[in-house]
């Protein structure tokens, strides 16, 4: 029984949210996503790399309320949210510059027995060391890391999910060492989420030998599974590195304290074989406990 279903029989419920870039929502519905989604109870949904404009959303997802922000570029990007309630707000507005209209960042607000419910969707760049593209990836991490503060402000209850292109530990990547000097493991990338989830307000010693401030967020995946290798979310499609589980955990749940301490089931849902695979990336979910 869904959160909101039961919410509506006077069952309290946890409200189960999952994040997966989809690589392309059309292709992932032709694959398999609907029959995922049949058993899969959850009750709103942050997706990454839709690549469709609203109507193609609708039309993939019927029956969902579905908000996004789609990329200027036609084919590429594109975030959105899809829940089984609608949203009391929503919001596209990251940074400056070319962030808002990126097609990379979405926020809603819920309501759920009386309590709000902020959820983000969220595309970081994939980047590329020494390029303009690597310059984009720092711009849209800078402003995120300026929105984070505002963001728990607005709603002590907040969660950032998605696809967000940085192992943050070695833990994160199961060949960390033959990727030193790419994108996705960087040492100054690596710093952001150092900070992220640093003690609030206490200086951090971050990953490419600089001091910042913790921001207090909790990383949901590792607090759920403790300092063990993965589990990871991402597997190329060439060779055999899903076979082989050669991955990479870039798909997160980050929540504010006040949301993490509510939060339980964290799992990673990843397909049973290569060729039963919808999407390079496996769902993330957890159980969160709003308004009961």
């Amino acid at each position: 029984m869904s959160a909101v279903v039961a919410r509506l029989a006077g069952v309290p419920a946890s409200v189960r949210i999952a994040s997966v870039n989809v690589n392309g929502i059309r292709a992932a519905v032709r694959k398999g996503m609907i029959e995922w989604l049949a058993g899969a109870d959850v009750d709103v949904m942050a997706l990454q790399e839709v690549r469709a404009n609203a109507d193609e959303l609708a039309a993939a997802l019927p029956g969902w309320h579905i908000v996004g922000n789609e990329a200027e570029a036609k084919g590429r990007a594109g975030v959105a949210i899809a829940a089984r309630i609608a949203p009391a707000d929503v919001r596209t507005a990251l940074g400056d510059g070319g962030t808002d209209a990126a097609g990379r960042w979405i926020e809603a607000d819920y309501e759920f027995g009386g309590e709000r419910l902020t959820v983000v969707s969220a595309y970081v760049h994939t980047g590329e060391a020494g390029t303009p593209r690597q310059a984009a990836k720092y711009a849209f991490l800078d402003a995120m890391e300026e929105r984070m503060p505002r963001l728990q402000a607005h709603a002590p209850l907040s969660l950032i999910m998605g696809d967000l292109n940085v192992g943050h530990t070695q833990r994160d990547i199961r060949n960390w060492k033959g990727n030193v000097k790419n994108a996705g493991f960087l040492p100054r990338e690596r710093a952001y989420f150092d900070r992220f989830v640093g003690q609030a307000g206490m200086p951090v010693n971050t990953a490419d030998g600089a001091t910042g401030t913790g921001l207090g967020w909790v990383d949901v995946g590792r607090q759920a599974h403790g300092d063990v290798d993965g589990p990871y979310t991402w597997w190329s499609m060439r060779g055999r590195a899903f076979d082989n589980d050669t991955g990479w955990r870039i798909d997160y749940h980050l929540a504010t304290p006040d949301l993490a301490a509510r939060a339980s089931g964290y799992s990673v849902v990843r397909a049973p074989s290569w060729d039963t695979r919808w999407s390079d990336h496996a769902p993330v979910v957890a159980d969160y406990r709003v308004g009961a």
